[in-house]
């Protein structure tokens, strides 16, 4: 098993997706990056700084995460 926290993610290009709909401080956009072969990190658009989540593509398709969606492949 992949230590997922342990690939890097410096100079990773996130990719972005917004759901559509606008909050009172702005539209919630998701950022997703591969950070490996069966590795992803995803970000939150409205908090930049903070470090992103890293998932398997298991664990997206388990959450309905479509990585077309942000214009990249699986």
């Amino acid at each position: 098993m992949t230590d997922l926290y342990g690939l890097p993610i410096e100079g990773a290009e996130f990719s972005k997706a917004c759901g559509g709909s606008t909050h009172p401080d702005g539209e919630a956009c998701v950022t997703l990056a591969k950070i490996g072969p069966d590795a992803w990190a995803m970000g939150d658009s409205k908090r930049p700084s903070a470090e992103p989540l890293r998932f398997t593509t298991a664990e997206l398709d388990a959450a309905g995460i479509d990585p077309a969606r942000f214009d990249l492949s699986a």
